[in-house]
């Protein structure tokens, strides 16, 4: 047996362990999770991208298995209704050669219908109405238990380590790619192709649209189209792309300027990079991620400061708020089978922990535990429609600052896992 095939069995064995102990403390004998199914455009016989519900992925992998169905019973081989119709419009699904296959019982199936459950109490978790759970005498996604198996994939297994690990290598390798056809001038297209062919992944299997953003396109946090036509000048790119591998994602974002950007620009990237790592190595079971993310904006304000972009103490700039206006997005999140994966904003008993006022966007605000893996994406942008109202702020030097506007902005993001000898990196360096 090999160690990825270990690792497998493992985390099943982890898998089964905490489901077991979940449905007793919730007085239900099983549970049947719904992989989902693609939304059809109104109007249209078209499906919309698919990425099955988070728990069938925990078990299975597959991210893109639709209408199929997980029963998972307490000393029992889980069972698999797995839909395989005979069709000659489309290929049928098929399951990989993986560990988990042959510990699972496996019924191909023609329909999508929910099977039929056997005595006992049930709960129906996914894409499921309360009418379609009622009709098979179960309960559709019940908050207490959803909450229970969102906290079992908190910390992660071995096997979700090296899923995880592998999804990093792919992604960087696409980042790699996607580079060197920006700095051979390069459109937004021509870099997302590039980035797609060295990540040997097709654009509907990715964890999320990647952002392939030039100049001020950069400046954009959820930037969603691809030019076709590359600019006349080359100021900067940000390539925020990931990748899937056996369901787990990988999140990574890179900033490199181009021959034509503002003397500024360089030093600014380098010095998110340092911040970043700082933030980094600050990683440890215990800490509190809230206040890793007011970290952030301490050293984003010293940024401000020592670049020239602000005059004023770092303190100053820390308490008019500007940091904010400068970077509005939060620290990072958890991830896992999905990028913002679940339970980032309770405790361990499921109970809420809000963002802070000031931090709205903040994804991840419970202490951090070994087995967590995160995101760290310090930002620093020049966004216009944030930074218009506070024009009247004379500490701020807008003439560098507006040299800065067609960059867009800067931000660099590694996955990290948490554990008690210090951050593991899972990001491979640039070569």
């Amino acid at each position: 047996m090999s160690e990825c095939e270990g690792q497998q069995h493992a985390h099943l064995d982890t898998l089964m362990q905490g489901y077991s102990e979940a449905l007793a403390a919730h007085g239900v004998d099983g549970v049947l999770l719904y992989s989902g199914h693609p939304a059809r455009h109104f109007g249209d016989d078209q499906h919309a991208s698919f990425a099955a519900y988070g728990h069938f992925v925990h078990w299975t992998g597959q991210a893109q298995l639709a209408r199929s169905w997980l029963l998972v019973r307490p000393g029992k081989s889980p069972t698999l209704y797995f839909h395989a119709p005979a069709d000659f419009w489309h290929l049928p699904a098929r399951l990989p050669e993986e560990p988990w296959v042959d510990r699972f019982r496996v019924e191909a199936r023609e329909t999508s219908a929910p099977p039929a459950l056997p005595p006992g109490r049930f709960a129906v978790l996914g894409d499921v109405s309360d009418g379609v759970a009622q009709a098979m005498g179960a309960e559709a996604n019940p908050p207490g238990l959803v909450a229970a198996l969102n906290e079992l994939r908190v910390s992660k297994s071995d096997y979700e380590v090296s899923c995880l690990r592998r999804a990093n290598r792919r992604a960087m390798a696409g980042h790699r790619a996607a580079r060197r056809v920006f700095e051979g001038g390069g459109a937004e297209l021509d870099i997302q192709l590039a980035y797609l062919g060295g990540a040997r992944q097709r654009e509907s299997e990715l964890p999320y649209p990647n952002i392939v953003g030039l100049n001020a396109h950069g400046g954009v946090l959820h930037y969603q189209h691809y030019d076709t036509v590359a600019p006349e000048k080359r100021r900067s790119l940000l390539l925020d792309a990931g990748v899937r591998h056996r369901g787990y994602c990988a999140d990574i974002t890179r900033t490199c300027s181009g021959p034509d950007s503002a003397g500024e620009f360089t030093p600014l990237i380098e010095g998110v990079t340092s911040l970043q790592q700082r933030l980094i190595a600050d990683l440890a079971p215990g800490v509190d991620f809230a206040a890793l993310h007011r970290r952030m904006h301490e050293g984003l304000a010293a940024l401000l400061v020592e670049q020239r972009l602000v005059n004023a103490s770092t303190e100053a700039v820390l308490e008019s708020g500007l940091t904010r206006v400068f970077c509005p997005h939060g620290l990072g999140h958890l991830l896992g089978v999905q990028v913002h994966d679940v339970a980032g904003l309770v405790d361990a008993n499921g109970q809420p922990l809000q963002p802070p006022v000031e931090h709205p966007a903040l994804r991840l605000t419970r202490e951090l535990m070994a087995g967590m893996v995160v995101t760290i994406e310090p930002g620093l942008y020049v966004i216009p429609m944030l930074l218009d109202p506070h024009r009247h702020r004379a500490e701020v030097n807008w003439k560098r600052v507006e040299r800065l506007a067609d960059h867009g902005g800067i931000r660099i993001e590694d996955n990290v896992l948490v554990t008690a000898a210090g951050p593991d990196v899972l990001t491979p360096k640039e070569t």
